[in-house]
């Protein structure tokens, strides 16, 4: 009997001796093939990585816009990636697929992934939704399903940072660096959110993606490739649509990065990781100062309010109001009319003897409130009549 002890205690000792095989990490269809990850495979991918995966949104034509979330609920820090809101742009939509599975799980940031922003798009290859929509055109008037989610995300998750991954065709000679990036312009979005979202393009995203052997240099800017010199603005302006914009009015730093859709498709891949580096770093040295320039923009209850203009462009005179309206009355039936888009944004009303509605500017959304509701906007909702007291 005690022979038969001893040997089982040698077994069992001898197995415990023998390392443990990890199991492969997940692979996207890219990565396997070297072609575009199919719907069926993105799918089985997110399964094979053990992420939380949420749906936030369905298409037009039916399928989930997912979330994908990496680390804790309540980190103090929370990064949003959106990835490929244009379906003929598909390199972003790989960097941040292949980047969520070695992101740590256990730190002081949460990591959100809307991975694949326009599923209709992608398996199409067209910018647009079925609909044919701009979704990066959307995000202030929420007509899509797809804009609807995200701003979704951003109201729940309110995010400090707000990566929006994409790609552009260059134009020769004058636009035809590897990698283009951009921070908010509009001129409502708050000095430090501003300052912070700029500092992350030039100083982080920038010397990160350059280390690599990428050009680089700043998104909408036609610059004489001789000289060096700007000469003339084509796009990346102070759109409060755009999500580079919208996010800044919504307290996040953004950034808009775009890659060379002239480069390899591995290339391109490779670009958004590295650029993706640099936002990593951006948040791993200045979590405090993000978080204060976040709340600092949340707390903003005064100031002018622009409707045009951007940090590059003075505004005309006429679109700066300088004493801006204590709120917006809007009437019951306006109101039923466009209170779901007000509820997506976090914009607070209270109700009026009579039916109606007022929108005070004194809250959080307060960059935003004009330009949903002002008829000196440029495509609000709708035009809310204007008050001087609340």
């Amino acid at each position: 009997m005690r022979g038969l002890l001893i040997a089982l205690l040698t077994a069992v000792s001898s197995l415990a001796a023998v390392p443990a095989v990890a199991a492969p990490a997940p692979r996207t269809g890219f990565e396997l093939t070297g072609k575009w990850t199919t719907e069926s495979e993105e799918q089985a991918y997110l399964r094979a990585t053990g992420l939380p995966v949420s749906e936030i949104g369905t298409t037009a034509q039916g399928r989930p816009i997912q979330l994908v979330r990496v680390g804790s609920r309540s980190a103090r820090t929370v990064v949003l990636y959106i990835c490929s809101q244009h379906g003929d742009e598909p390199a972003g939509r790989e960097a941040c697929l292949i980047r969520m599975r070695s992101l740590p799980r256990s730190s002081g940031v949460t990591y959100l992934f809307v991975p694949n922003a326009n599923p209709d798009g992608r398996v199409a290859n067209t910018r647009g939704n079925s609909a044919g929509v701009d979704i990066n055109r959307d995000h202030l008037l929420l007509r899509t399903a797809e804009a609807r989610a995200m701003a979704s995300v951003i109201r729940d998750w309110q995010p400090d940072v707000i990566h929006d991954l994409h790609e552009f065709g260059p134009s020769e000679p004058y636009y035809v660096k590897d990698v283009l990036w951009l921070w908010p312009r509009n001129l409502n979005v708050a000095d430090g959110v501003h300052d912070l979202s700029e500092t992350l393009s030039r100083s982080y995203v920038r010397p990160s993606v350059e280390a690599a052997g990428r050009t680089s240099g700043v998104y909408g800017i036609y610059v004489d490739p001789v000289t060096g010199e700007p000469i003339r603005q084509v796009a990346g302006d102070g759109q409060e649509r755009i999500l580079r914009n919208t996010g800044g009015l919504k307290h996040g730093m953004g950034l808009l990065l775009e890659t060379n859709v002239d480069n390899t498709p591995l290339f391109r891949v490779d670009s958004h990781l590295k650029a993706l580096d640099g936002t990593q770093s951006f948040v791993g040295s200045n979590r405090s100062a993000i978080e204060a320039a976040n709340a600092a923009s949340r707390a903003v209850r005064s100031g002018p309010v622009y409707f045009g203009g951007a940090d590059n462009q003075a505004p005309d005179p006429s679109d700066v109001v300088t004493t801006p309206p204590c709120g917006y009355v809007l009437t019951g039936a306006q109101y039923r009319e466009v209170q779901d888009e007000l509820a997506l944004h976090g914009v607070r009303s209270q109700y009026l003897r009579g039916g109606d509605r007022i929108v005070p500017l004194k809250q959080e959304a307060r960059a935003l409130v004009p330009l949903l509701l002002d008829a000196r906007a440029d495509g609000p909702l709708l035009h809310a009549r204007p008050v001087a007291q609340c």
